[in-house]
C-alpha cells in the first residue's frame, strides 16, 4: 500500500490552507495525503477529520481532509503574518521530516513559508526551507530542482546576485551539483542511465574565450572528468539553444549556471505546473513553485495547480 504524503501547512496567513483544501478536493480519490497544521486556520466549512497517525490517512482521505493537529499560538489573520505563530510553522515542518524519516509517510510536501515572520517570531536561522530541511537531515550539500512534465532544471548557483555567480561557480561545487542530480535521476525518478545537459555561463558558452573564460576553464574540465567516470553529459552548451522542443528530447535534466538561466525556461513552458524538489536529502521533498501570496489570501482565487502537481510528484517519486 502506498504510504501517505505529509503536507506541512506553511505560513497560515497565506494561501497555503486554501490550496491545501483545493488539492484535497482534486486528489482525494487519487492519492492519500494528510495536512499538518492547526484546523483553526483552514477555510470555513472545510470537511476535515483529525488523525492520530499517518496510517489512518487512507481511511479518512476520501471523505475529509486528514489532519495531524499541530497547535499554533494564535488564530489566523489572512494576508498578515503573525510572528506569534512562527514556532507552529517550524514545528509542522519538523513533524513532517520526522514522519518521512521514520517511514510513516512516503514523502514530504511543504506549503510556502514567510521567512521574515519566522525570523521575527522564532529566531529562524536559515535562508529558507531548503537549508532548514538540510540541517534537519544532517546534509551539507543539497540541490534545488524545478520539474514539470516538459522539463527538469537545476541551477548550480541559486539566490545570489548575478555579479557574484562567476566567483561562486567552482569546480567542486559544480561537480557536486551534477553528481547529486545524476544520483537523484536514478534513484528517485527511475531513470537507469540519465543524460544531463549542462549550460555554459556566458553567451554562446564563451565562444572559445571571446566572451569569457569560465566555460572552458571551469565547466568543461569538470564535464570531461565526470564523463571519464561514466556520466552522460553534454556541454557546456549555449543556454539559448538548450530549451526548444527538439533539444529537450535529448536529455533528462538540464543544469544551468545561475537562477534565471534555469527558471525562465521552465516558468515559460509550464508556469502553473512547476514543482520545486530538493535533491540530496535522505527523503523526498517537494513544494509548489510559488510563495505565500498574501495579497490574495482568503479571496478563494488561489490556483492550487502547483501544489497538486507537487503532491503528485511526491507520490510518484516515493513509489519509484
Amino acid at each position: 500500500m502506498q504510504l501517505p504524503i505529509a503536507l506541512s501547512c506553511g505560513e497560515p496567513a497565506g494561501i497555503g490552507p486554501e490550496i491545501a483544501v483545493k488539492a484535497w478536493n482534486a486528489l482525494r480519490a487519487e492519492l492519500p495525503f494528510f495536512w499538518i497544521g492547526d484546523p483553526r486556520h483552514l477555510p470555513n466549512g472545510t470537511p476535515f477529520l483529525e488523525i492520530e497517525t499517518p496510517a489512518q490517512t487512507q481511511a479518512v482521505c476520501a471523505k475529509a481532509l486528514p489532519i495531524l493537529r499541530q497547535p499554533f499560538a494564535q488564530e489566523n489573520c489572512l494576508g498578515l503574518a503573525n510572528s506569534a505563530n512562527a514556532q507552529g510553522v517550524i514545528d509542522a515542518i519538523e513533524t513532517g521530516v520526522r514522519l518521512v524519516q521514520t517511514g510513516e509517510a512516503g514523502a514530504l510536501c511543504t506549503a510556502p513559508i514567510h521567512k521574515q515572520a519566522l525570523q521575527d517570531g522564532a529566531n529562524f536561522a536559515y535562508p529558507g526551507h531548503t537549508e532548514f530541511l538540510a540541517a534537519l537531515d544532517g546534509k551539507s550539500d543539497v540541490v534545488m530542482m524545478l520539474a514539470s512534465e516538459q522539463l527538469r532544471v537545476v541551477p548550480a548557483t541559486i539566490h545570489i546576485p548575478l555579479k557574484d555567480v562567476p566567483h561562486a561557480l567552482t569546480p567542486a561545487g559544480l561537480e557536486s551539483v551534477i553528481a547529486i542530480t545524476n544520483d537523484a535521476l536514478r534513484a528517485q525518478f527511475g531513470i537507469k542511465d540519465p543524460v544531463i545537459a549542462v549550460s555554459g555561463l556566458n553567451p554562446h558558452a564563451g565562444e572559445g574565450g571571446k566572451m569569457g573564460f569560465e566555460d572552458a576553464d571551469i565547466i568543461a574540465p569538470v564535464l570531461q572528468r565526470l564523463r571519464a567516470q561514466g556520466y552522460k553529459l553534454s556541454g557546456p552548451l549555449p543556454a539559448d539553444t538548450m530549451f526548444h522542443a527538439a533539444a529537450r528530447a535529448h536529455y533528462d535534466a538540464a543544469i544551468c549556471m545561475y537562477h534565471d538561466q534555469a527558471l525562465i525556461p521552465i516558468k515559460t513552458l509550464d508556469f502553473d505546473k512547476g514543482v520545486n524538489i530538493t535533491l540530496g536529502l535522505s527523503f523526498i521533498r517537494t513544494s509548489p513553485d510559488h510563495g505565500t501570496a498574501f495579497d490574495i489570501a482568503g479571496k478563494d482565487i488561489a490556483n492550487p495547480t502547483s501544489l497538486i502537481e507537487a503532491l503528485r510528484m511526491a507520490a510518484r517519486m516515493s513509489t519509484t
